[in-house]
């Protein structure tokens, strides 16, 4: 091919995926050549399925396989034997790694995808349709794009910024851009989302909270401030959506919380799109390869899933499993983390953890995304299961909330509130002057295995970094002696290794990516 993005970025140009959205399947769909653009976006409710696959799809191979590698692996939150995905365990991934093509190829194929709805939709739809209708669209499209350029700048620092597709079809060079436009480059999409996207109410009714809203947007823009160190900004937008009362606390206090559930609950298959979910990814219960969540394969060990998978990929590092304050009174710990023994009553009927469960030599195992056979968890098949994986929820945007507090950007009192609540839900007493690092070591714990320490660990700056994860427990148990002991692991990055290296072909096909990055022009949108 002559550069990465005719074929990465343009699969997508004559055709796009089709979905009805009245079908209870939100994969469900006709064959990818069914409709041509020009004679889709007829009517309003073919505006609405025009984004539903950007929900899945494109999304599955940096879920499945890269998010936990780079989230958990790097981080030191999990561990492996895998001598392809220790590399991310001990700082050894280049470009020829496999593993990390995935996750710029998956990453700018939803890219791709989000600007096929954005620079079709506008000149392709039928006049009948409202014009709130096309907007609302074009909203969750942006949204989206925005969300893979987050991941994409958080990952390999500057990266090319593709607005239109089509524009580089015949250009083999393709400049990458300065990290700060591609931060503006995303505010701007999320802000456009929040003019434009639908403002919604959680309820009983999760099927409806599929989609983004107005308030997702606002959500994820108060994060992008925190990375940007904008304070105030961050505790601005997240106090907004707090008190919208859109999203609410899973099993939160009586203040703003949904009893009806807790945080163990959040990752069942029949709670997608529950009251705390602010962006999910959708996936299938039609057990197509690709359509569902390929997590539980991975996580899970043999004999859970009702199938030939059920892998053991990674183990919870000791690092992590030490990091848990009390594993008896917090919660999570049960929902995320399987004890030799543990008794789990929804996981296939009734299921009992091994005795000898050992993930990856650390004595124990994975609950977190592991939802059990086809039976008992909504269908599925092999690595292709329905349940949700979360980008955003509302337990993170109160730990946004209290972090931009403590940082100056609000009054501390109601960040510190913000912060216990998420302890409460937990089983945990409160702290009743919380700090940096408390709400660090909160967002560890309460986001474990949801893909986002290393970033947190990252963004706190070179030298905090470096030490961090030089003094993280990667070892594993030796069960020869009584008790068992640690076979210390230990591995010093260095700040190269905070950014992870183009992917070797890319480079190949786009040589561009080697040389400066260039200013981004704004003024051609």
């Amino acid at each position: 091919m002559k550069n990465l993005f005719k074929i990465k970025f343009l699969l997508m140009a004559g055709f796009i995926f089709l979905i009805p959205s009245c079908s209870n399947d939100f994969l469900d769909r006709p064959p990818e050549d069914s409709y041509n653009v020009a004679d889709f976006y007829q009517t309003v409710d073919q505006v609405n399925a025009g984004t539903n696959h950007l929900y899945s799809k494109p999304w599955f191979n940096f879920i499945t396989n890269v998010a936990w590698c780079i989230g958990e692996l790097s981080s030191g939150n999990g561990r492996t034997w895998d001598p392809r995905n220790g590399d991310f365990d001990n700082f050894a991934v280049t470009g020829q790694h496999g593993t990390l093509t995935q996750s710029w190829e998956s990453l700018y194929a939803v890219v791709a995808q989000a600007n096929s709805v954005i620079n079709t939709l506008p000149t392709a739809v039928s006049a009948d349709v409202p014009q709130d209708v096309v907007n609302n669209a074009l909203g969750e499209a942006r949204f989206i794009r925005a969300t893979a350029y987050f991941y994409l700048v958080r990952i390999f620092g500057s990266v090319p910024i593709i607005a239109d597709n089509t524009k580089y079809v015949a250009q083999p060079f393709v400049p990458r851009n300065a990290v700060e436009d591609v931060y503006e480059f995303i505010k701007r999409d999320y802000q456009f989302a929040i003019d434009n996207c639908y403002e919604d109410l959680r309820g009983s009714n999760y099927e409806v909270n599929a989609k983004v809203s107005s308030g997702s947007a606002k959500a994820m823009l108060s994060k992008i401030y925190l990375y940007e160190e904008n304070y105030s900004m961050a505790y601005q937008l997240a106090d907004e959506v707090i008190n919208s009362g859109e999203f609410k606390l899973y099993g939160g206090d009586a203040e703003d919380g949904d009893p009806t559930g807790s945080y163990y609950d959040l990752f069942l298959t029949a709670n997608n799109n529950n009251p705390e979910s602010i962006f999910a990814l959708q996936w299938s219960n039609s057990g197509q390869y690709s359509e569902g969540n390929g997590l539980q394969s991975l996580f899970a060990q043999a004999g859970i899933t009702g199938f030939s998978d059920g892998y053991s990929a990674i183990g919870p590092s000791i690092d992590l499993q030490n990091a848990y304050e009390d594993q008896e009174k917090d919660l999570r710990y049960y929902a995320t983390i399987m004890d030799p023994g543990s008794y789990y009553p929804d996981l296939n009927g009734g299921y009992t953890v091994s005795e000898t469960v050992d993930h990856q030599g650390t004595n124990k195992g994975i609950k977190k995304y592991v939802v059990g056979n086809a039976a008992t968890n909504g269908g599925g098949a092999q690595q292709s299961y329905p349940n949700n994986t979360y980008i955003l929820r509302y337990g993170e945007l109160l730990l946004i909330h209290a972090e931009a507090a403590l940082m100056g950007g609000g009054p501390i009192v109601n960040g510190v509130n913000s912060f216990n609540k998420v302890r409460r839900r937990a089983g945990l007493e409160d702290i009743p002057n919380p700090t940096l690092e408390d709400v660090f070591h909160e967002r560890r714990i309460e986001l474990a295995f949801e893909f986002e320490f290393w970033y947190d660990v990252v963004r706190r700056g070179p030298a905090f970094a470096i030490d961090f994860l030089s003094t993280t427990e990667r070892g594993t148990y030796n069960d020869d002696t009584t008790p068992p002991t640690i076979e210390s692991e230990m591995y010093t990055p260095t700040v190269s290794d905070l950014l992870f290296p183009y992917p070797s072909n890319e480079i190949q096909n786009n040589p561009a990516l080697l040389e400066e990055p260039v200013p981004y022009d704004f003024d051609s949108e």
